[in-house]
Parts: C-alpha cells; structure tokens; sequence
C-alpha cells in the first residue's frame, strides 16, 4: 500500500521524486511517453520485460501521481492514450541526464555488473 506522507527529510525533493519514480519499470515508462502520446500496447512493446499486471498498477500510480494523463476515447475496439502532463515532462527531462550518465559509464558498468554477478 502507497504511503501518503514522503519518506524522510521533508525538505529533500530527491524523497519527493523517489516516491514517483519508484519501481523497475516507470523512468522507463516517462522515458518513451517524453515525445510524444503512446496506446498501452506500444508502451507494452517499448518496456520490453514487463508484464500486463505491473505495466497497468504502473500506469495508474503515474496518473495518481498526476504525472501522465490517460485518455479514453470511449471507442470499439478501445482505444486509450497515455502522455505526460507537464509535471510529467519536467520529470522525465530530469530522467535524460541519467541515461547519458549510463551510455557514458556503459562498459564499466558492464564489467562491474559481471564480476557481481560472479560471486558466490
């Protein structure tokens, strides 16, 4: 269960973001909606790995967290959008210096990844 009060110091907004972008798969959830509106299955496609289960709560905990918006077009066969709201926008550029941080520091991330995952 979602807690509603953030975690620690108060006055730190890295508490404030860590809460939002909890869990494995939602930086990369705002990292594919950052240019443009994506339908669930595109999403499913792009966060390769994911189930239906964790992808969807996912998905309801960004909107609750009033970071993306989703619209239902009330249409058969039905027919939802997902895309960041501008509260959504300004933390997914906020995710782009990660990503650079990692293309950057790839191969000794590699390696440190597979000498950990060697031992006992």
């Amino acid at each position: 269960m979602r807690k509603t009060a953030v975690n620690g110091d108060p006055g730190c907004g890295l508490n404030a973001t860590q809460r939002i972008i909890s869990g494995k798969w939602k930086p990369l959830v705002l990292f594919f909606l950052r240019d443009d509106p994506k339908r669930y299955g595109e999403l499913k496609r792009l966060v390769q790995g994911v189930s239906d289960k964790v992808l969807i709560q996912q998905l309801k905990d960004l909107e609750a967290d009033r970071v993306l918006a989703r619209t239902d077009y009330k249409e058969v066969p039905p027919r939802v959008d997902y895309t960041l709201t501008p509260l959504g926008r300004s933390l997914a550029d906020a995710i782009i210096p990660l990503c650079t941080w990692g293309t950057e520091n790839m191969a000794e991330m590699a390696s440190i990844f597979a000498k950990r995952d060697t031992l006992p």
